[in-house]
């Protein structure tokens, strides 16, 4: 099971730190992905990384990082803008990092950010 937290309301420019706790087994084996669903549109991912051995992944203002102690995935977010609004999900497969949601079979249930002024 995943479980993600740390959305919240936040102005343009401000930071979120978004968390995804497993429960239930290891990480370990697995490949770690952020998507983001913005309000009528489709789900898009953001981050992905091997949890095992992968280093931290950059991707512009997100970078998303691990935490083996905890079990768990992080999804730092910098600069926010409106435009980054939307139900965040963390997902899990056991192949390698894709942009594709169907190639992964593990989800949260999604945290909400919205960035507003």
């Amino acid at each position: 099971q995943l479980v993600e937290s740390g959305g919240g309301l936040v102005q343009p420019g401000g930071s979120l730190r978004l968390s995804c706790a497993a429960s239930g087994g290891t990480l370990e084996r697995r490949t770690m992905a952020w998507f983001r669903q913005a309000p009528g549109k489709e789900r898009e991912g953001v981050a992905c990384m091997k949890f095992s051995d992968g280093p931290d992944s950059v991707n512009g203002r997100f970078v998303i990082s691990r935490d083996k102690a905890k079990n768990a995935v992080f999804l730092q977010m910098d600069n926010l803008t409106p435009e980054d609004t939307g139900v965040y999900y963390c997902a899990s497969t056991f192949g390698s990092c894709t942009t594709h949601e169907v190639d992964y079979g593990l989800w949260g249930q999604g945290t909400q950010v919205i960035v507003f002024a």
